[in-house]
């Protein structure tokens, strides 16, 4: 942004040498420029922060996702995401173990080196994994994990090397958020993706149907205290009823 004031209105400055106000107009839009800049960057810095920010991320990583509350009930909560960048790939099977198994080591090379700076990037929290809602038992599916990209990559991450690799922006939006513990394994993100629809569908909540995503916030080596959530695209105004007395 500052680069187009610059060639613009620098030639123009050029110009009119003798013009003081032409010239002081154009320091001035390369200082808004500028702050329009740094309020870009604050914006997405604070979308992924410290993981001691949050309750639940995982100790196992600096940085997780952060977001704002909205409204909870007994059943679920709602949450405020900011707009995000992550490294996603997508993966067809019939078990979802098997299809995470095969995107998980392909998103660890991208952040271990598989990218056009050949960089390390640290490992963030959480991981999900985008599918169709009301999946058949062993029915083939395609699932899209992805790793959330650290802080100091948001703006500009690296390009993957792998052509099943590519950097995702995930717009800001509400979702409906619904927690539980232990593993993340296929039959329970199927139980938990159905009692948050039953749920939203209870309170008339407009949501999109078509497909959730199952979050996961702990490594494999992590064997208390796990956490994973369900997402729901939330649309319109979420819909939060207050809990009779």
């Amino acid at each position: 942004m500052q680069d187009f004031f610059g060639k613009f209105a620098g030639k123009y400055c050029m110009c009119e040498r003798g013009s003081v106000l032409t010239c002081s107009l154009y320091h001035h839009m390369r200082n808004i420029a500028a702050v329009i800049g740094f309020l870009l960057v604050l914006t997405t810095e604070a979308s992924v922060g410290d993981s001691s920010l949050s309750e639940f991320c995982s100790s196992e990583t600096k940085e997780c996702l952060l977001y704002t509350p909205v409204c909870q009930t007994e059943e679920y909560e709602v949450r405020n995401l900011s707009s995000t960048k992550w490294v996603t790939t997508e993966e067809t099977s019939r078990i979802m173990e098997m299809a995470t198994y095969t995107a998980f080591r392909r998103l660890f090379k991208y952040i271990t080196g598989a990218n056009e700076n050949g960089a390390n990037i640290e490992m963030t929290s959480p991981v999900i994994i985008k599918s169709k809602t009301n999946k058949g038992w062993f029915e083939s599916c395609t699932y899209t994990m992805s790793f959330l990209l650290p802080s100091e990559h948001q703006l500009n991450p690296p390009k993957p090397t792998d052509s099943q690799v590519s950097i995702t922006e995930m717009p800001g939006m509400n979702v409906y958020v619904k927690s539980y513990g232990g593993w993340m394994m296929s039959y329970r993100a199927r139980d938990k993706e159905s009692e948050l629809m039953d749920s939203l569908e209870s309170v008339g909540a407009m949501y999109k149907k078509d497909f959730s995503y199952a979050v996961g916030y702990d490594s494999p080596m992590k064997m208390f205290n796990r956490h994973n959530e369900v997402w729901f695209v939330a649309e319109g105004t979420p819909v939060c009823p207050a809990t009779p007395a």
